[in-house]
């Protein structure tokens, strides 16, 4: 099956949307400071080898982003000095 192709230019304010309301979520649960942006990266990071995976799995990627997964990256992020 050929994989879904689509245009990131006219999807990435729907994209930058998602990231905001997953933050939200996160900023419901007592984690004021994060942002959609700190979403992008956290998800972004995984697709540095492989290239931008196709519009679902992007999706569900940013949907099913667990607190402690986001934190984790946190803290690699901080060690390595990424932040």
């Amino acid at each position: 099956m050929e994989s879904e192709q689509w245009n990131h230019d006219k999807l990435s304010g729907e994209i930058e949307a998602m990231c905001r309301s997953k933050a939200e979520e996160f900023r419901l649960l007592g984690y004021e400071y994060v942002t959609g942006k700190d979403i992008w990266d956290c998800i972004s990071r995984n697709y540095a080898k492989d290239g931008t995976p196709p519009l679902h799995k992007l999706v569900n990627d940013i949907y099913s982003l667990k607190i402690n997964s986001y934190m984790n990256y946190l803290t690699i992020a901080a060690y390595r000095g990424l932040n």
